[in-house]
């Protein structure tokens, strides 16, 4: 093992996009890409979403039916020679149709003592290497998360008491937002929080 100086390589950008239903992340994701500039591609587990915008966004689209980790993988290795990749929903890769916490039921079942903990060992490192795919695509790379939805009341500028829609923590893996560079949260009036940052 050897020490060598440490230098800003040519970086890619890994941007998560957190935020409840209706609060813009799709078309955040797309904006962002294309002041990047060059080819975009997007995975859209969001039943076609994200063409929605093939008005006003130019990008290449794979629609996914499958959401298990090891179809983001494939997709996201897929998507080498773009400048930009957006997933939009990572979140399906762990609650959705095939998702993380579907394959660890599915194991659970065909196990002889139903204990999910044990299923943990087939599905984690599926997931693993999912966000390994992520990490070390060759590419810019900005994921949207759905995230859960709380209800807060709130006063209102004549004194009424209304209740406002906030989004908490992201579907998908604890601490998977450590694995960004960029974090930010969206809410239902489309505005948007940087709650982590590495660029200065």
């Amino acid at each position: 093992m050897v020490f060598k100086k440490a230098t800003k390589k040519d970086s890619k950008l890994r941007l998560g996009l957190m935020g409840p239903a209706g609060s813009g992340k799709t078309y955040t994701a797309l904006a962002v890409a294309k002041h990047f500039g060059g080819r975009v591609a997007v995975i859209d587990s969001e039943h076609g979403s994200a063409s929605k915008y093939a008005d006003l966004f130019d990008f290449d689209v794979l629609e996914l039916a499958s959401f298990s980790p090891n179809d983001y993988t494939n997709a996201i290795k897929a998507a080498e020679g773009y400048d930009v990749l957006i997933i939009d929903s990572l979140s399906h890769a762990w609650s959705g149709k095939n998702g993380a916490l579907e394959l660890v039921d599915k194991a659970a079942a065909r196990s002889k003592s139903g204990n999910s903990f044990a299923a943990w060992r087939e599905v984690t490192p599926l997931h693993n290497q999912m966000v390994e795919a992520i990490m070390e695509a060759k590419l810019h790379l900005i994921a949207t998360l759905r995230s859960k939805v709380e209800y807060t009341i709130e006063e209102n500028d004549r004194g009424k008491k209304i209740p406002r829609k906030v989004g908490m923590a992201p579907i998908q893996r604890e601490g998977l937002e450590y694995e960004f560079d960029v974090v930010g949260d969206l809410d239902w009036a489309n505005r948007l929080v940087v709650t982590k940052t590495r660029c200065p």
